[in-house]
């Protein structure tokens, strides 16, 4: 387990894994009042949170899946990337694909973070790529069955 070093200028608790295998921490808004979220209304949710990551690491932010399946509230940017060097607080872009308003309060859990390792790639610019059974084929190229 990485240590993380986080300030928290908010007034929510810090997040945690829900069970010893969860994958992602969940994330509460820090906010002063509720946010009302309009069908197809996208916004910026604060969370309060500043963390230091290890180099080599990123925070992603995902949707919460019950939130997700109940309401058609999503991470418009899923996932959200927090790299390494960051300092800012952690916001959320949510946005409400639902046909109903949705009401975001104050220590509700908005979306998951998932610590993960990176790779960071250098590009090697080359004439030919080789060959594989796939070639070229892109979107749809497997077929559905």
């Amino acid at each position: 387990m990485i240590q993380i070093k986080v300030i928290n200028k908010g007034h929510q608790q810090l997040p945690a894994y829900a069970t010893p295998q969860s994958a992602g921490m969940d994330l509460r808004a820090n906010l002063d009042g509720a946010v009302v979220l309009r069908p197809f209304e996208r916004r910026l949710i604060g969370t309060g949170l500043h963390i230091a990551l290890p180099e080599g690491y990123e925070a992603q932010i995902r949707p919460r899946s019950g939130l997700a399946l109940k309401h058609g509230l999503t991470v418009l940017n899923s996932p959200g990337t927090v790299d390494a060097d960051y300092r800012g607080e952690i916001m959320v872009l949510l946005v409400n694909l639902s046909q109903e308003e949705f009401v975001v309060n104050d220590g509700e859990r908005i979306a998951q973070m998932v610590i993960a390792r990176h790779e960071q790639g250098v590009f090697l610019e080359a004439e030919t790529l080789g060959v594989t059974e796939r070639g070229e084929g892109g979107y749809g190229h497997t077929g559905v069955k």
